[in-house]
């Protein structure tokens, strides 16, 4: 398969999903050696959860199909540029590519402007519009304590 076909499949699913009324206009599919190995829609809706973007429910079925917590030689096709969201658990991720078909400002037209959250992510914490605090507990750092002495931590 070519990446136009995996794109086709990505879109694919972002009309489906938006015919069933099941969540926003996003497909999404993960391939690994030239083969699909998982796909996500968009479920926010209906799931009632909102970090079930497309991305993310393909990242969580490729993970658990790969029996691995990284997309390592994975490419990631998506019906729309990721959001801020997504976008930081592609990261984490680190699969090798990620190719989208709409753009960040086409699904801004259509009511999925996530330029707010660029620009808060710009501010420094007390000029955010969400209040952010540190509370400093007794012991707060001996979990951090223990994973930096930790000989049996996975690392990622």
């Amino acid at each position: 398969m070519e990446r136009e076909d995996f794109m086709k499949e990505a879109v694919r699913l972002a009309k489906i999903n938006v015919s069933l009324n099941s969540g926003g206009p996003f497909g999404a599919v993960i391939v690994k050696d030239g083969k699909i190995i998982a796909a996500g829609q968009n479920k926010v809706t209906a799931s009632c959860d909102p970090t079930a973007h497309a991305e993310i429910q393909a990242i969580r079925a490729a993970c658990l199909a790969l029996r691995h917590h990284q997309l390592d030689g994975c490419e990631i096709y998506s019906s729309c540029e990721p959001c801020p969201m997504c976008l930081s658990a592609i990261y984490w991720a680190r699969p090798k590519a990620v190719y989208y078909a709409c753009t960040k400002d086409q699904a801004a037209a259509i009511g999925f402007d996530d330029q707010f959250i660029y620009a808060e992510l710009s501010l420094p914490l007390e000029k955010r519009r969400l209040p952010m605090k540190q509370i400093i507990i007794r012991d707060s750092e001996v979990p951090f304590a223990r994973w930096g002495a930790s000989t049996k931590k996975i690392e990622y």
